[in-house]
């Protein structure tokens, strides 16, 4: 298998296929799962991606969608062989968004609005550490360390020479203005913030708390775009104890519109970098 196999992707396209061939069936979920004995959950999961999909439940699958074309039962076979492989990420051991990091590893563009902090692709090492240890402060040195590593692997879609992530960014002023750590280090990190704007794939906007209300007032969200056209966009909002991944083409056209009410309220390009290196000034006053 070749190593670039993405088991997140993988897993979720299945699933989406898996799903087209019930309803060519015209069945619903429960029927399937009656024929199976086994739960509607599972098939839900099964097809929404969050579940690990295995060669036995395909062929189980297949054969209650009487799929008779070899080719294709031994396409979505060998899918469901790859999406049971594992991405660089299992290698940090348990990762409470690894869903997450499984589809932003093989995006290729991610819009991303923050209201309290810098976005984690864009944050130094310092900033990671005081902000992750901050935010759980039960959490053993190790296990900070482990996610600030990850953390820093996930930077290298930004930073890659060859298809970079296309990342646009609107963030809350709230977000500069909450020191982590202490002054010196919001410097720093403010400096590599305006510093990464720069390159030609990547765009930072602040949206000053001047604007007053607008519609992320609710709170962060991502929206993940994919380079394959069978592959559709999601909806990413961070949970305390669960994410939520919202795949309906209305709910991502519903949350893409808000995006653009945000990126129009939003400073541009060059009043941002002007907005962010004057609050780095008044740290360093």
């Amino acid at each position: 298998m070749a190593s670039n196999v993405n088991p997140t992707v993988r897993r979720r396209r299945l699933g989406q296929e898996l799903r087209r061939l019930r309803e060519l069936k015209g069945m619903t979920a429960e029927e399937v799962a009656e024929r199976l004995l086994v739960s509607q959950s599972k098939i839900s999961r099964l097809e929404n991606g969050r579940r690990s999909i295995s060669q036995r439940d395909v062929r189980d699958l297949c054969g209650v969608y009487e799929v008779e074309d070899h080719r294709i039962v031994d396409s979505l076979m060998q899918m469901a062989k790859d999406s049971r492989q594992q991405g660089w990420w299992h290698a940090f051991g348990d990762i409470p968004y690894s869903v997450y990091i499984g589809l932003e590893t093989d995006a290729a563009s991610l819009r991303v609005y923050d209201p309290q902090v810098v976005p984690g692709l864009l944050q130094t090492r310092q900033y990671a550490e005081a902000l992750i240890a901050g935010a759980l402060p039960e959490t053993a040195v190790t296990d900070i360390e482990k996610r600030v590593q990850v953390r820093l692997r996930r930077q290298e879609r930004v930073s890659a020479d060859e298809s970079p992530l296309r990342l646009w960014v609107v963030i809350d002023e709230s977000a500069l203005r909450r020191v982590i750590g202490d002054k010196q280090l919001m410097i720093a990190q403010l400096e590599h913030l305006v510093e990464l704007s720069q390159l030609p794939h990547v765009t930072v906007q602040v949206l000053p708390f001047a604007v007053g209300a607008h519609p992320g007032i609710n709170g962060q969200y991502a929206i993940l775009e994919f380079p394959d056209a069978a592959d559709s966009s999601v909806v990413y909002i961070e949970g305390v104890t669960s994410d939520l991944y919202l795949e309906k083409a209305h709910d991502v056209q519903k949350y893409s519109v808000m995006y653009e009410h945000l990126r129009a309220q939003a400073l541009n390009v060059d009043q941002t970098r002007q907005f962010i290196m004057d609050i780095a000034k008044g740290y360093a006053r």
